[in-house]
């Protein structure tokens, strides 16, 4: 059976001075430097959250830009390509217009012509069936 001495009573008071000594010494600190560290990993946490929901607002904003900016650029071209066809259209009618004027002015040159050709044609008729008659009657008219 166990002897109760003062060798026990001792030991108790040793391991009880050992653990207050250690306790001081080496856990606390352990402890505070756990604690610390803890501390140091939610606020690292806390930041990359925070940091990762701006990064995927910047990202959402850029994709809405680069759409936004597609659509535009689209309207633009759609805006440049109709005003080049009105701008084709108005050449066009333009060159038909032009084309129109000068079909009608050589028209009106052929017609001259014919006519001035008619007119002399005319004159000459007289001429030569004065002529014609002349030599067929064999006298002067």
């Amino acid at each position: 059976m166990l002897k109760l001495d003062y060798t026990l009573i001792i030991q108790i008071i040793n391991f009880l001075f050992l653990l207050f000594a250690l306790n001081l010494v080496l856990y606390r600190p352990v402890r505070r430097i756990l604690s610390q560290r803890r501390e140091q990993m939610d606020g690292i946490q806390n930041q990359i959250g925070t940091l990762q929901s701006k990064s995927e607002q910047v990202a959402k904003e850029i994709e809405e830009n680069v759409v936004g900016a597609t659509k535009e650029g689209l309207r633009e071209k759609e805006t440049l390509k109709s005003s080049g066809y009105e701008y084709e259209r108005g050449m066009l009618a333009e060159a038909s217009s032009q084309a129109a004027q000068k079909i009608d002015q050589a028209r009106k040159e052929i017609m001259e012509s014919v006519l001035n050709a008619r007119h002399s044609l005319e004159r000459e008729l007289a001429d030569f069936s004065k002529e014609l008659a002349e030599k067929i009657l064999g006298r002067s008219i």
